[in-house]
């Protein structure tokens, strides 16, 4: 029973602190743009203009350089 005296309070403490927590978010305008982070995974548009244009590289020549510096397994 003596276990309450300790529960109760910090179970108050710990929910006043959730709730300053989230008090500050709403106050920080962290939930004021809610759409714009699922559609960042969309859309590229953080990338520079230059980087844009560029081709992406050849795939044969990464395969190349991997292969050229790979371990053979021991048998």
């Amino acid at each position: 029973m003596s276990i309450i005296y300790v529960l109760i309070p910090l179970a108050i403490i710990i929910v006043a602190v959730a709730l300053g927590i989230f008090f500050w978010a709403v106050r920080s305008n962290q939930f004021e743009d809610l759409e714009r982070q699922g559609y960042s995974i969309l859309f590229d548009d953080d990338l520079p203009e230059e980087q844009r244009q560029k081709p992406p590289a050849s795939s044969a020549t990464a395969k190349a350089k991997d292969t050229d510096t790979a371990v053979p397994p021991n048998e």
